[in-house]
Formats: structure tokens, sequence, C-alpha cells
């Protein structure tokens, strides 16, 4: 078995990337919320890719699409999160907009895998 699989999976490539968007909008927020919103919006995103990289590390197809489903989990959290900080003036309809489309994207390659894995359960 291939121990770093995930890196030719095409939704962790997707997920890394949307966590290099994201941070780049974190660098807009206000100083007061570094470690409130911020901080929690880091963790989330960053549980995306690590999360498709710590399922396809396993070598049960259910524990593969267990950690699938908690990164779409995350995903939730970090769009969420997003919404409020539009809310709040930390970021721009557009921003979240764009966001959003990576975030759908990400959604849609995350949810073919889970599909193809679940595919393969005997």
């Amino acid at each position: 078995m291939n121990d770093f699989f995930y890196k030719k999976v095409d939704a962790y490539h997707i997920a890394k990337d949307f966590v290099i968007y994201v941070y780049s909008l974190l660098e807009k927020y206000p100083q007061k919320e570094n470690y409130a919103l911020c901080d929690q919006i880091r963790r989330a995103v960053i549980s995306v890719p690590s999360n498709i990289a710590e399922g396809l590390g396993r070598s049960s197809i259910k524990e593969r699409i267990h950690f699938l489903e908690i990164a779409f989990g995350s995903l939730s959290e970090v769009s969420c999160q997003l919404d409020i900080s539009e809310s709040l003036g930390y970021i721009s309809a557009e921003e979240l907009h764009e966001a959003e489309l990576k975030a759908e994207h990400l959604s849609k390659v995350m949810s073919g895998l889970k599909h193809y894995l679940e595919s393969k359960i005997v």
C-alpha cells in the first residue's frame, strides 16, 4: 500500500488550495479575532485536507468514508464561519461568493470520491 496515496487524489489538492485561499482571507480580519473566529476557521479549514489524508491512509474502506464525512463536516463549518464573517464585515460579499464556489466544487469532488469508495464496499 502506498503510504501517501492521498497526494494522488484530486480532493486533497483542491482542499489544500481551499486552505490557502481561506488563509489569505484571514489576513484581513481585525486583530481582536485572531484568537477567536480566525482560530476557529483555521482549525476547521485545515481539518478538511487533513481528514482526507488520514482517511485515505486507512486500510478499511469504511474508515476512509468515515474520515471523508468528517472532512465534509469541517467544510460545512468553514462555510458557516465565512458567512458569519461576511455579516460582520470582515470579508466582502464577493470574497464570500468566491469561497462558496470553491467550497461547492470541493464538496462535489469529495462526494465523487465518497461514491467511488462506497462502490468498493463488498
